[in-house]
């Protein structure tokens, strides 16, 4: 009975996913030219599956994104926003963790 149960508990341990955390990168955005560029980009990565939270600032030309590792990455963010016109790259402090 105790193999049994430590089989059962083994297989439920190895069939979970990875834990997931909360991330989060900034993203450059030079593309962006007026007040109104945050506003498409915020909504195109609030798109992706897994992202939590967004803050664009055009006066830094960035983007914060928090967002569920285990859901999406830094690339399909930057693909969200190149998609919308707008490419971006992690910034260096971020780009140097991956």
């Amino acid at each position: 009975m105790k193999a049994h149960f430590a089989f059962i508990a083994l297989l439920a341990l190895l069939s979970t996913p990875a834990l997931a955390a909360l991330q989060t990168v900034k993203l450059s955005v030079p593309g962006m030219t007026c007040a109104a560029c945050p506003i498409t980009v915020k909504a195109a990565l609030n798109k992706v599956d897994g992202v939590s939270q967004v803050d664009v600032s055009y006066a830094d030309l960035e983007a914060v994104v928090t967002f569920d590792d285990a859901r999406t990455s830094v690339e399909a963010l930057t693909e969200a926003t190149t998609n919308a016109g707008y490419p971006s790259t992690p910034t260096s402090s971020q780009a140097d963790r991956e």
